[in-house]
């Protein structure tokens, strides 16, 4: 024998609470919440239509006063469906022009298209309240239960009330408009030849479909506009700090080196003295102890930076010495290039040199990517109070066989970002003749020679 064991779930606990209801109940009750706060919650609030934005891609392209006048576009189209409105009641009724009853029709079915400007949601249920009071109006018109000037009026209050709230009202609106096509067919249409309650209800889905579409095409270009912008910072931010551990790792070796300069000389100063105070010997202890100490934190703080397939160069950092070098590289990538260098050269601190190297370098590589077959020009100007380094290119030749290859914009963050490090100021931008001009200052303390 085999015996099976059932576990029963435990009974779910009775009450009135919401987690003991059906999925289809939360369902009836989450709509009809969102009905009541649709249409119902304070159906008459004061919401004047906003001016339309003028910086469009055609808008902004207008003079300055029909680019003025296009911000007020969308009153005059809602000013224009009132005015069509009330014709369509006063004309559309059979009676006389000037008769005034069909004057009253005309602005009962003007009034709702009006009021979208200003109360939405309130046009609606104006709307619906027009259209059996227009219906009572004596008329020689057939159609039932929308007259001809109701039937323009309801449709527009439709779309423009659609237009300005969202698609879930749109929804709500046609059930309604739907809802009242049948009681008005169903209890009061038993006298009328003709009803129009389905042609409404086919045109006002169709123009809500519509209406719905662009409503999620609008919200989806919003979201995606944002993701793109928020991508774009984030990659901005890491694109900086990438950079900012490069140059930590660079200048690692600069730092090293003097910092074990320092360490030695204070090592070796007591034996270059005969016969040292012993205050004098334990200050160079002191000095070579904290050179030690700084050049330990250094090499642990490069170790936190750098990554995982980071491997240490062989050859010491580069400096503007080595300019020369990466010319004639550049050259045989295809790029004309001439160096030019003014003031007097002298030795300036590695930090320095290897940023203006780094800078020319990443330079040089732009115009190779978006200008192939350009000739650039390097100007290196040794002043009083630092490095100047211009890099200019001419645009490229047209056509040409080589296409441009843009990259991802990371060479203009990182050069920032050494300049900034160095208190250094910085330009990029186009030319007039249609090439792209970097220029730098480094500033560079002077030391007088009574300081030394």
């Amino acid at each position: 024998m085999t015996e099976t064991t059932h576990q029963q779930p435990p009974a779910a606990p009775r009450g009135n609470g919401a987690g003991t209801r059906s999925p289809e109940y939360q369902a009836v009750r989450s709509a009809l919440r969102g009905l009541r706060q649709d249409l119902f919650h304070d159906p008459f609030a004061y919401r004047p239509l906003p001016p339309r934005r003028t910086d469009g891609p055609f808008v902004r392209r207008l003079p300055a006063r029909p680019r003025s006048a296009a911000a007020h576009l969308p009153h005059a189209v809602v000013g224009v469906l009132a005015l069509i409105a009330l014709m369509a009641g006063t004309l559309g009724g059979g009676l006389p022009g000037g008769d005034v009853l069909a004057l009253l029709t005309g602005l009962l079915c003007a009034a709702p298209v009006a009021a979208t400007l200003v109360r939405p949601v309130g046009a609606f249920w104006m709307s619906l309240a027009v259209t059996p009071i227009v219906a009572l109006i004596p008329s020689g018109d057939t159609d039932w239960p929308w007259m001809p000037g109701a039937f323009v009026c309801h449709l527009a209050v439709l779309v423009v009330v659609a237009l300005r709230t969202r698609p879930r009202t749109a929804v709500w609106m046609w059930i309604l408009t739907a809802v009242y096509a049948f009681l008005a067919d169903v209890f009061f249409g038993g006298s009328y030849y003709y009803t129009n309650g389905a042609p409404m209800l086919v045109t006002s889905a169709f123009a809500l479909l519509a209406v719905s579409v662009w409503h999620i095409r609008r919200t989806a270009q919003q979201e995606v506009t944002a993701q793109r912008t928020v991508t774009a910072h984030e990659r901005s931010r890491r694109t900086a700090l990438e950079e900012r551990t490069t140059i930590a790792r660079e200048l690692h070796d600069v730092v090293a080196h003097h910092m074990s300069v320092v360490a030695i000389q204070a090592e070796a100063a007591p034996y270059r003295v005969e016969n040292p105070p012993p205050e004098l010997e334990r200050a160079f202890v002191t000095i070579r102890e904290n050179a030690v100490a700084a050049l330990t934190e250094l090499r642990r703080i490069l170790g936190v930076v750098r990554a995982e397939d980071y491997e240490a160069p062989d050859a010491p950092q580069p400096t503007l010495a080595d300019l020369d070098a990466l010319l004639v590289n550049v050259r045989d990538a295809g790029l004309r290039v001439e160096k030019v260098v003014t003031g007097a050269v002298r030795e300036l601190p590695q930090g320095v040199e290897l940023s203006a190297y780094r800078i020319v370098q990443e330079a040089l590589s732009n115009s190779l990517r978006h200008a192939p077959g350009a000739s650039a020009r390097v100007e290196i100007g040794y002043v009083l109070g630092g490095l100047g380094v211009r890099v200019v290119n001419d645009p490229a030749p047209e056509p040409h066989l080589i296409k441009p290859s843009p990259g991802a914009g990371h060479g203009l963050t990182g050069m920032r970002e050494r300049v900034t490090m160095l208190s250094g100021e910085m330009t990029a931008g186009p030319t007039d003749d249609g090439g792209y001009e970097v220029a730098v200052f480094l500033p560079v303390a002077t030391v007088n020679e009574g300081d030394a």
